[in-house]
């Protein structure tokens, strides 16, 4: 952990510069991903739901701190530009006491008369403190805890698309803490045995305690697969989210490094971002037994895992990084997609 980890911007003109950045490059990034056909059509779907629930998270966050002059929402300037880890574990602390707060917060009504009055009558401007309790009000009656991105958020098994190799799919997402950024995975198997609903809570709590950061897929893949006896996982799946390299980022990544670079020189507008995208996955060639006669089980021979690197970012950016990263332009899976600039 570095100061850079948890940091926090300069003024609150740069946060809603900041939420604005971050839930623009977000949407264009979901329609890029869907545009490109980086996942099938079941993935994006639920890709999109995962990055719905961050951007739902982190629109929370922005509510929270809006007019709150004794604290702000900490960022992660460091391979990331995420919020850090902690936010969003304040976030659902907060909305597991939230009849707490609304008992000690000022009634509406009451609120609305002051606003009234201090604006027709008095015309003035209102006091911070007072529109810090109107936003409290809504942060606490408005946001829902079950839309909050935890650190590990587990989807449900459904039936895999017809084309794929096995019968059904889960997945899941989490927010690696070292990483600071948030992780999709999708997990392809064939299940040995009736009913999967029978053993979909063996399946939940081994994702959860053994695929929870991010570590080599073919580790976490061998792991899952001997956890899971009744599970044969055939093809495992993992989208890295970030960085999203923009003008806030104080890190050594080269993209990152170039971006700020023209920036300072006002070659490009503040505004300017890019996102890497990383996607990995491991597929099952054939299987082997192991064990004895009353303890054999059956485990997958994994191939090598396939590393596919992506870049999105405007126009104007993309010939930016070609000028300035070229190595790392030309080793990306294709080439860089363009999104729409932030006006």
């Amino acid at each position: 952990m570095t100061p850079l980890d948890s940091a926090i911007l300069d003024s609150k003109e740069q946060y809603v510069f900041y939420h604005k950045m971050i839930d623009f490059a977000f949407k264009e990034l979901i329609v890029a991903v869907q545009r490109q056909q980086l996942c099938n059509e079941q993935e994006v779907l639920l890709f999109k739901q995962y990055c719905d629930l961050l951007l739902y998270s982190i629109e929370a966050m922005r509510i929270k701190y809006m007019y709150d002059e004794e604290d702000n929402m900490k960022v992660d300037l460091t391979d990331s530009g995420f919020p850090n880890y902690l936010e969003f574990r304040y976030l659902f602390n907060d909305l597991e006491l939230r009849d707490e707060y609304l008992g000690k917060l000022t009634p509406i009504a009451i609120l609305k008369e002051e606003f009234l009055e201090t604006l027709m009558h008095k015309k003035e401007s209102i006091n911070k403190s007072k529109l810090f309790q109107a936003a409290s009000i809504v942060y606490y009656t408005s946001v829902n805890k079950q839309y909050i991105f935890n650190r590990f958020v587990q989807g449900k098994i459904i039936n895999a698309p017809k084309d794929s190799k096995a019968d059904l799919l889960i997945s899941w997402s989490f927010f690696d803490v070292s990483h600071n950024r948030p992780f999709i995975c999708f997990m392809y198997f064939n299940y040995d045995g009736n009913n999967i609903n029978d053993y979909k809570d063996e399946i939940y709590e081994v994702l959860k305690t053994t695929s929870d950061r991010e570590m080599s897929l073919d580790t976490m893949a061998y792991t899952i697969d001997r956890r899971l006896p009744k599970v044969s996982p055939k093809l495992i799946k993992r989208i890295d989210l970030g960085p999203i390299h923009n003008v806030f980022a104080k890190d050594e990544n080269e993209i990152t490094h170039a971006i700020l670079q023209a920036i300072g020189k006002k070659e490009i507008a503040l505004e300017s971002y890019a996102i890497s995208l990383k996607i990995n996955e491991v597929k099952s060639n054939s299987e082997f037994k192991e064990g004895g006669f009353f303890s054999k089980q059956i485990f997958q021979k994994w191939d090598n895992v396939f590393n596919q690197n992506y870049v999105f970012a405007p126009h104007r950016i993309i010939q930016l990084l070609y000028n300035k990263t070229p190595d790392i332009m030309n080793r990306l899976a294709k080439a860089p997609i363009e999104v729409s600039s932030l006006q």
